[in-house]
């Protein structure tokens, strides 16, 4: 072999390794990229079908403006205390866990609504972990621990669904159930169109 079949060699053999490296680097790079860009909770997912994160996002924020500016309770002497209960699902696919909804809502009233709304623990959570937690006399009614503080009112949540060939109708309806007279003092709704 002469000095310049040599040097085209070691060319080559220099080419092959420096696409390797670029190779490798492209597969080892790209699933560390994709895990870096998320797609933002606010914005649709084109991969996606369905309600989405988005979804959530609007509906808690616009049902945690909507009661907290209602008349009723800003025009209320009293803080409104509330237990919040759960989303029924009543769509084409009762599996789908839809207490996020109501979950993200009620994050949304503890992060606004200082002053105007109190938000109180469920009852069988709150048994629940005084029995584990606290070293106290039973009740006589053989629940654990002390009473606790009692809710006026509970927020409610139903998700229903209108499908159709290729979207599906949904409509959230969120309301405030008074505890002590059966009175709705506030509802509203999110509804959305999306593709099935």
């Amino acid at each position: 072999m002469n000095k310049k079949q040599g040097m085209v060699l070691v060319g080559f053999f220099a080419s092959l390794a420096l696409l390797g490296g670029a190779g490798a680097g492209c597969s080892h790079d790209a699933p560390d990229r994709m895990g870096e860009k998320r797609p933002p909770v606010s914005e649709i997912d084109n991969r996606d079908r369905g309600l989405q994160s988005k979804d959530v996002v609007q509906a808690s924020e616009l049902m945690a403006m909507s009661l907290l500016g209602d008349p009723k309770l800003n025009g209320s002497k009293d803080q409104w205390t509330i237990v919040v209960g759960n989303m029924q699902n009543k769509t084409t696919n009762a599996r789908h866990a839809t207490d996020v909804f109501i979950e993200r809502l009620r994050i949304q009233l503890a992060r606004h609504g200082k002053g105007r709304v109190q938000l109180i623990q469920n009852r069988a959570d709150y048994r629940d972990r005084q029995a584990g937690e606290l070293e106290i006399e039973p009740r006589t009614d053989s629940q654990p621990g002390a009473k606790g503080v009692q809710p006026d009112f509970q927020l409610d949540g139903k998700i229903m669904e209108l499908p159709n060939r290729g979207t599906s109708y949904y409509l959230m309806e969120f309301s405030v159930n008074d505890l002590h007279n059966r009175t709705i003092p506030w509802t509203d709704a999110y509804e959305v169109r999306v593709e099935r």
